[in-house]
């Protein structure tokens, strides 16, 4: 145990961002934290419903204070919408979604209202995870408030809120296009900003590794792709050519970074690079640091996207570089030991699954992007905890998904075969009786849909069995 977390005697979760350091909960460096979440549920919605929609929530205009205080941070008001709805993929029912949509929806409003003109980028000043202030539009605060606009819709439909639904729709749709059209550079993403104006603490030209973090999220939610498929995957494949080294030595040599967390002749992901323009020596803060967090963020997305050599590198970086004959490695350090940004972790897990879930909805689905043909791990949900199994042949998939502990409720089920699979045929069996339903087979995603929901208890196995068909 450490001191990063407590659980107050009324139930809500609170925490550090480090030990001892940076009070708050602070929304901006938990929203890379996946682990609690997916492993403690209901901690997790306390510290929605009790922080973020309780004490840090001004009820008048819809601000979530960054450390449940009055102080808005952009990256963490958008945020605040995402974790909402992965709270409430991750419950058993619409309970948590019914009892805090109002706020929910009223949070993104502020969004929307720095937003000022429904265009879907916000070009004010953004304060951040950096503790700096962005100005003009980027796609690190960027593609957080188009993620958080396609959660706002999916949670509006939930609650048959159509009006707001399609208003989030327009404002993302019209975001995803002009993103493109003015901060694509034909590599990455850059900042649209006057550095006459706004000397300091920008990126510009700049290659951020966290340009992507809200496409990184939509990955986690099942909200598909904010911006075109093919941008985000060359910009990540530039992350990874111009901010990765095996040695950070010589980058850290010319410059300095403000503290040392990776030391010469060990790997790491830089913050920030400028390869095709002077480097900035007033830019981004934090920019030649390297940080365990944005390496697990950047890793989870690069595995969802298919980028799992460049994944696992990165994270047998961090490996490296907390090797127990150097430091503690259950202790990654950030602002202060134990930092919580380092959750982030829990999410290259579920990318490397393509792990997908709504317990309100009863769904659940696997992808692995590695070994697919002989793939095991453990899963999470919101009564129970299980393992799931894949195995592929030439012609047959088999899948495997045995309730641990507690119970999962399953109505529809999704999975990725091989594109040689044009036709199959299904079925599903939970341990030795036979469970009626339809499927559909579609550009290599199989989704079944069972004719009566079920239950899952512990101790049982629900098997599906896929059959090539000539």
């Amino acid at each position: 145990a450490t001191g990063t977390c407590q659980w107050w005697g009324n139930g809500r979760f609170w925490a550090w961002e480090g030990v001892g350091c940076c009070a708050g909960t602070c929304t901006h460096v938990w929203n890379y934290a996946h682990a609690p979440a997916r492993l403690f549920p209901e901690l997790e919605r306390s510290a929605r419903q009790m922080q973020d929609f309780g004490d840090g929530f001004d009820a008048e205009t819809g601000l979530v204070g960054f450390r449940s205080n009055r102080a808005y941070a952009a990256d963490g008001q958008c945020g605040t919408v995402l974790k909402a709805y992965r709270e409430h993929q991750m419950s058993v029912d619409s309970a948590f979604l019914e009892r805090n949509w109002p706020r929910i929806k009223k949070a993104l409003e502020y969004s929307i209202g720095r937003d000022g003109n429904d265009d879907g980028l916000i070009e004010d000043s953004q304060h951040n995870t950096f503790d700096i202030n962005f100005q003009g539009p980027n796609t690190f605060v960027g593609s957080l408030y188009l993620a958080a606009l396609r959660a706002g819709e999916e949670m509006a439909k939930e609650m048959g809120d159509e009006a707001f639904a399609g208003r989030c729709r327009n404002i993302f749709e019209s975001g995803s296009k002009l993103t493109v059209e003015r901060l694509w550079d034909g590599e990455y993403f850059v900042q649209l900003v006057d550095l006459k104006e706004h000397p300091k603490h920008q990126y510009a030209q700049g290659c951020l590794s966290d340009q992507l973090f809200g496409q990184g999220w939509a990955h986690q939610l099942g909200l598909g792709y904010i911006y075109p498929a093919e941008y985000v995957k060359k910009a990540l494949q530039s992350v990874w050519k111009y901010n990765w080294t095996p040695n950070v030595g010589p980058y850290n040599q010319a410059h300095k970074p403000e503290r040392w967390f990776a030391r010469p002749s060990e790997p790491g992901l830089f913050t920030c690079t400028w390869p095709k323009s002077p480097y900035m020596a007033a830019g981004v803060r934090y920019k030649s640091e390297v940080w365990t967090g944005i390496e697990y963020q950047v890793a989870g997305h690069m595995a969802w996207e298919g980028m799992v050599d460049e994944a696992l590198a990165i994270c047998d970086g961090i490996q490296d570089r907390y090797h127990p004959s150097k430091h503690n490695p259950y202790n990654e350090v950030e602002c202060g030991d134990h930092y919580a940004r380092a959750f982030a972790s829990w999410g290259v897990y579920t990318s490397l699954a393509g792990y997908e879930y709504h317990g309100p909805r009863g769904h659940i689905g696997f992808s692995p992007r590695m070994t697919p043909e002989d793939f095991r791990a453990a899963f999470t949900a919101a009564e129970g905890w299980g393992t799931f199994a894949q195995q592929r042949g030439a012609r047959t998939q088999r899948e495997q998904i045995i309730v641990r502990w507690g119970k999962l409720n399953v109505k529809t089920l999704a999975f990725a075969v091989p594109e040689r699979f044009r036709s199959v045929e299904v079925a599903v069996i939970l341990d030795d009786k036979a469970v009626p339903g339809e499927h559909t087979l579609k550009n290599g995603r199989l989704e079944i849909s069972l004719k009566s929901g079920l239950q899952v208890s512990e101790g049982q196995t629900l098997s599906i069995a896929v059959e090539r068909q000539r």
